[in-house]
């Protein structure tokens, strides 16, 4: 029988959700094996299966900004390590295929019975508290990727089942909190062996022929759901731009321009316009963008739609090479993949605010609020680094109000539990609340941002590295702007207000305050 020629709709419901349990398993043991409070407890983490030829087929509801972006460290994989069956790949290169530094990515090959090649790839892509590099947390201001942390290209970690001892000691050598990095590692290394093992029992239960066959299906089946989506929108052209602060550098805004151009069943986005890279580490790599894109593509979609390969058959990128959307080489990128990300979106959503006028909601937050905090714990004489995205507030939508305190967009993690933190961090949370009334006011109110102030109980060296402070979220339809975020040093000298991208060394009893944006307003408010 030619399963190839034959779709049941039935069977491609059960193969759509069974390679999706595949990436979802392989993250709840990434998450309960974890050593860092990051990753078990903000899971800072994304899990995904690929076919042979690196193409998406299925991820986890993890991290959007990872997972667009997973396919180009997978060709990276493929293209610089023949794999064999027991090797894992590591790598965090942002210039192959990589996000920021601290993001590892940890691919394998899944070999079916005597296959001489790889029928499926297995990865997992985790935030690490620290990476190296000149700064705790590995989340500072740069001028150059040297300065950000240590850059691994595609390398082989275990070679036909046995661990390569070198490469993990190299690692361990050039990074901080060493035994957290190798707890953290060792759970990525579970989750792949997870991932290999449901799989295999997949092609066992229902054939290598037929479960390749429905990976593929799945893949056409998505890009048939996007065709028809774009069929939906008016065919024309929507332009629209918007501004990061600055890159901590100069206080030059740096332009984001976007064209979305819509003819019948497909969409080219074209990023001329766009800023040139710049000397701080706000530049997005090439994979970045591409995440951005797939993202609120996928937005536009039913939620029963696949999120995989298909998604983007029909949507064709332009992203000027040295831009702030496809950096080079040796950019530093820490904030291209937090911060940038976020105001890709931010236009992306603008442009097509004008296509389907009744549809897209204002802008949210628009960053992430990256936090890091690390240096020695003086109670225990031990290394700590805490890193922490913080929430704010989501746009409101054409027909309800926005949602308060949220991730918004390309991070889907969750705030680190006071108690989790107090716990693992010489740190205590002195405020954690909404920020009243920041959201946009409209016809339906943009979400509320957060308060969070955090004091120190050890000296450290704390880290800010967020946006939206010039800029203010924007409102849609008439409506107002949501209040940009702020945030200050508390000290016995009392308040100083800190910069969007700024590191200071505080000393105990210091305390740092996060207010983070709002969401912009929809409509405007009728008498």
């Amino acid at each position: 029988m030619n399963f190839s020629n034959i779709i049941d709709p039935i069977k491609l419901e059960i193969f759509k959700s069974l390679y999706r349990c595949v990436a979802e398993e392989m993250g709840l043991v990434l998450k309960r094996t974890a050593f860092s409070p990051n990753i078990k407890e903000r899971r800072d983490y994304s899990c995904a299966v690929f076919g042979k030829n690196a193409e998406l087929i299925a991820q986890g509801d993890h991290m959007p900004v990872h997972l667009g972006s997973m396919p180009m460290s997978v060709i990276a994989a493929i293209k610089e390590q023949k794999m064999l069956k027991g090797d894992v790949v590591i790598l965090n290169d942002p210039f192959k295929g990589g996000t920021h530094l601290p993001d590892l990515t940890m691919i394998a090959p899944v070999y079916i019975g005597k296959n001489t090649k790889p029928s499926f790839y297995v990865a997992n892509r985790a935030h690490h508290a620290d990476i190296g590099g000149s700064t705790p947390g590995s989340m500072g201001q740069a001028n150059e990727i040297y300065q950000e942390g240590l850059r691994i290209p595609p390398i082989k970690l275990i070679k036909e089942n046995q661990l390569d001892k070198d490469i993990k000691s190299l690692f361990l050598s050039n990074v901080r909190l060493a035994e957290e990095r190798e707890g953290d590692l060792t759970a990525q290394i579970g989750a792949i062996s997870t991932g290999i093992n449901r799989l295999q029992e997949i092609i066992a239960r229902y054939g290598e022929k037929q479960s390749l066959a429905y990976a593929n299906h799945l893949i056409a089946y998505s890009a048939r759901m996007m065709k028809d989506r774009l069929i939906d929108l008016p065919n024309g052209t929507y332009y629209a731009e918007d501004y990061l602060d600055d890159d901590g550098n100069t206080d030059k805004p740096i332009k984001i321009a976007v064209t979305i151009t819509i003819k019948d069943d497909v969409a080219h986005i074209d990023f001329s316009g766009t800023d040139k890279q710049c000397s701080g580490p706000i530049n997005a790599v090439l994979a970045i963008t591409v995440s951005a894109v797939f993202y609120v593509f996928r937005c536009l979609l039913k939620d029963s739609t696949p999120a995989n390969a298909g998604i983007l058959e029909p949507i064709t990128i332009t992203a000027p090479l040295a831009t702030i959307v496809n950096a080079v080489f040796p950019s530093a990128v820490a904030a291209g993949n937090v911060e940038t990300s976020q105001r890709i979106v931010d236009v992306l959503l603008k442009a097509l605010s004008q296509a389907l006028p009744n549809e897209i909601p204002a802008a949210s937050q628009g960053t992430m609020n990256n936090l890091t905090i690390g240096g020695i714990n003086t109670l225990t004489n031990q290394e700590f680094a805490y890193y922490e995205t913080i929430a704010g507030g989501m746009g409101a939508r054409p027909m309800a109000p926005g949602l308060s305190g949220v991730h918004t967009h390309m991070t889907n993690s969750l705030n680190t539990p006071i108690e989790a933190l107090e716990y693992a961090y010489p740190l205590r949370v002195r405020r954690y609340k909404l920020r009243a009334n920041s959201g946009g006011k409209g016809q339906f109110q943009g979400g509320d941002g957060i308060i969070r102030e955090i004091e120190l109980l050890s000296p450290a060296q704390v880290t800010l590295l967020s946006d939206r402070r010039k800029f203010a979220p924007y409102g849609l339809s008439g409506a107002e702007a949501a209040l940009p975020g702020k945030a200050y040093i508390i000290t016995n000298k009392g308040t100083e207000n800190l910069s969007s991208k700024q590191s200071i060394k505080l000393n105990k009893g210091e305390k740092i305050v996060i207010e983070t944006p709002g969401g912009g307003g929809y409509g405007l408010v009728k008498d």
